[in-house]
């Protein structure tokens, strides 16, 4: 209830402000699981796409989010809570784990889970090399693969800016990657890779972005 009520609202402000130009939105499942993959060039990048679908989608956010303290700390905690955001600590191995079987109870249960490949944002508006979490997740849970294309979001919320601007915003959302044929390997590091990078390209013909083939920083949304 809290996430309809915050989406509706959220989301009505922020189209009528922004004016997103949605592409795709067809493709992605409107039942069952299904894993939404976007690049990152901004932190709005984690509300932009829940806000353009009708169902509910939720992602990992970083845990500061929730503990923050006064009302700026409450604003933040509730608008992540309703938003359906999983809390994770940066740079712990064992919590990144954790939000990923986190993840995996979302998908099991029949939700959409959104997880951004590269760990964290793009310094330079470039796409980078994709961290292996989402290919466990589609090979773990059996979840098709959505590739999501942001652009704009960048300006929209530039580095280091706390109020967003009015900027042009462009969501695109490619056909879903089934990866069942890859069922068993799970253990398998050249199949992860090899489903990370399919991914990957997938998001780079989308978004006409730049490739670099390595890595940025771990992130919480990164299971290596």
């Amino acid at each position: 209830m809290m996430y309809a009520v915050s989406k509706r609202v959220v989301g009505a402000v922020a189209r009528s402000v922004y004016r997103p130009k949605i592409i795709g939105a067809e493709k992605v499942p409107t039942t069952g699981p299904v894993i939404l993959a976007p690049n990152h060039l901004a932190v709005l990048d984690s509300f932009i796409v829940p806000l353009v679908l009708p169902r509910p989608v939720a992602f990992l956010a970083k845990a500061e989010y929730f503990q923050g303290k006064g009302f700026k700390g409450g604003l933040s905690k509730w608008l992540f809570s309703s938003l359906g955001a999983i809390p994770v600590e940066r740079g712990r191995g064992r919590a990144a784990m954790e939000a990923i079987g986190a993840a995996e109870e979302v998908l099991r249960s029949g939700g959409a889970f959104g997880i951004h490949p590269e760990g964290t944002r793009s310094p330079d508006g470039r796409l980078y090399r994709g961290r292996t979490g989402v290919a466990r997740l589609t090979l773990n849970t059996g979840a098709p693969v959505v590739p999501v294309a942001l652009t704009g979001t960048d300006k929209l919320q530039p580095r280091g800016t706390k109020v967003p601007r009015l900027a042009k915003v462009t969501v695109r959302f490619g056909d879903p990657l089934d990866f069942t044929r890859y069922s068993g390997m799970e253990a398998s590091l050249p199949v992860l890779r090899s489903i990370t990078d399919e991914i990957m390209y997938a998001i780079s013909e989308l978004s006409d972005q730049e490739y670099v083939d390595k890595y940025q920083k771990p992130g919480a949304a990164a299971a290596a």
